[in-house]
């Protein structure tokens, strides 16, 4: 056991010891920092699991520095060395670019699944840059790039240990240095994958694929994924392989949100008895708002988390009218939800070109407007490391009550796209956003049909996925209202990246 433990609870100390042994089978001895070949050819996954504010994401950061001191290669999908004997890798992973993010905030290199299932083909003079980035080789002689870009690159790199934006510095784009994706198929050997209460067992056995040694980081109170079998990748676990963290620290405890998160637990609580709560902490803190009304400001960066599709649709009527949005084009500013990609086997690099650029289904977009040509459009990713993406685009509006959407923006194929200005509670697990609005009316509902879902009320589930994506302030909507907004919408807010991989519109045709 390291000095770390000093920051430790007695749980994430035994979950630390129980990890080191499992790490050290990997080939990775973190007591004397010594990297050896696996003591194994087994696989092995072991899951940390616990409510919001126990200390899994300390314990992934903490595990993550140790491994990168103790001389583990990370792969952040942006760069990846050639594969040594004597090295081991680790890659720290999420199901979205929004809980990717959330980790990288605090300071852990996080990239999504996809990222690492789809790993990009360099350009060999791109490899030696990179190297040189990484400490990896002497600095590079690169034809066309002078020691003053070299000295901007390098400077980039000790700030933001991104190699994309440190190459952007450069004056080097995209298209640059990386030219083309590929489905991956050399293992790596340790994988972290937070959020993974999202994974379903698909997910978890394409994992496994790639990583001889996965820890899963979940939270068992979320909602299962839609898609599944009613259950958790980590539940199906023997449970010497589920390391429970119990204990809820008092730095995290400090917040009204996630008091109100775990007061869900008691039995003794109903619906009503918790709004009394929400009203109760609202008088006492201006972290939790009762709010009368949705704000219509708040919902063009974070969604409004609703539970029925119905609730959604009208929310998103009520947003596009409030702006005065025409019925046949978006706004700049709009925000949007991926839906999936519509494009034919023959295009799969294409595919893969997007997915791989963070433009997967579930990710959230904001709409900058119209690209090239008719049916594309200029993307923001929101939570992406390289935001912004030019490509085809489908739009579809929902309109209540009827059976086909209408679609504003249209290509012939490509991109898929649903409005984003309020979205399902399910669809919003792995986020976090400053400010959240949870539409009560629709839980309440919830709580009225008496469901139970894993033993526990399923209005209690969609209260906690819901108020736990808060990471300031939570604004718990009790009345069916939208208040207008206070200025048009923009894409003003949008900090302009240092890369730029834009898919343009020949890249479409060719």
């Amino acid at each position: 056991m390291s000095n770390t433990a000093l920051t430790f609870s007695d749980d994430q100390a035994q979950a630390w010891d129980q990890l080191t042994d499992v790490l050290a089978n990997a080939g990775v001895n973190l007591s004397d920092d010594l990297l050896t070949s696996p003591q194994s050819d087994s696989s092995a996954v072991m899951a940390v699991i616990g409510k919001a504010g126990s200390g899994k994401t300390l314990l992934l950061a903490e595990l993550t520095k140790a491994l990168k001191e103790a001389g583990v290669s990370i792969v952040s999908g942006d760069f990846e060395s050639k594969r040594k004997k004597d090295r081991r890798s680790l890659a720290i992973l999420a199901p979205t670019n929004k809980a990717a993010s959330v980790l990288r905030n605090r300071g852990v290199p996080a990239t999504t699944i996809h990222r690492i299932l789809y790993t990009p083909v360099y350009d060999p003079e791109y490899e030696k840059l990179a190297e040189w980035l990484n400490g990896e080789c002497d600095r590079p002689a690169i034809e066309g790039l002078t020691d003053v870009a070299l000295d901007r690159a390098y400077a980039s790199f000790q700030i933001n240990a991104s190699v994309p934006a440190a190459l952007a510095a450069a004056g080097l784009r995209g298209s640059d240095f990386i030219t083309g994706w590929k489905r991956r198929e050399e293992p790596l050997d340790i994988g972290f994958i937070d959020e993974s209460s999202m994974l379903d067992q698909k997910a978890l056995d394409d994992l496994r694929d790639i990583f001889p040694t996965l820890v899963l980081f979940g939270d068992p109170a979320q909602l299962p994924p839609v898609q599944g079998t009613g259950g958790m990748v980590f539940e199906k676990l023997p449970e010497k392989n589920r390391l429970v963290l119990s204990r809820i620290h008092r730095q995290e405890a400090d917040s009204p949100i996630l008091d109100l998160a775990h007061a869900l637990a008691d039995p003794m609580v109903d619906f009503y008895r918790f709004e009394r709560m929400v009203e109760e902490a609202a008088a006492r803190d201006p972290r939790v708002v009762l709010a009368q009304r949705v704000e219509a400001d708040l919902m063009a960066r974070s969604p409004v988390l609703v539970w029925r599709n119905a609730t959604r649709i009208r929310l998103i009527h009520a947003f596009r009218a409030a702006y005065g949005a025409p019925e046949d084009a978006l706004l700049p500013g709009e925000p949007l939800i991926c839906d999936g990609i519509e494009l034919p086997m023959k295009h799969r690099k294409k595919r893969l070109d997007l997915e791989a650029r963070g433009l997967i289904k579930g990710a959230q977009v904001v709409y900058r407007g119209p690209g090239s040509r008719p049916g594309f459009s200029k993307l923001w990713i929101m939570g992406a490391e390289d935001p912004q993406v030019a490509a085809a685009s489908i739009v579809k509006i929902e309109k209540e009550g009827e059976e086909e959407p209408f679609i504003p923006y249209a290509a012939r194929m490509g991109a898929v796209f649903l409005h984003g200005a309020a979205v399902t509670i399910h669809k919003a697990q792995g986020s976090q956003w400053d400010t959240v609005q949870v539409f009560a009316p629709d839980i309440e509902i919830a709580a009225k049909m008496g469901r139970v879902e894993a033993g526990q009320p399923l209005w209690k589930r969609l209260a906690y996925v819901a108020i736990t994506r808060a990471e300031r302030e939570l604004r718990w909507v009790v009345r069916n209202r939208l208040a207008r907004p206070s200025e048009p919408l923009g894409v003003d807010d949008l900090d302009a990246p240092a890369p730029q991989f834009e898919l343009t519109a020949q890249e479409q045709d060719d």
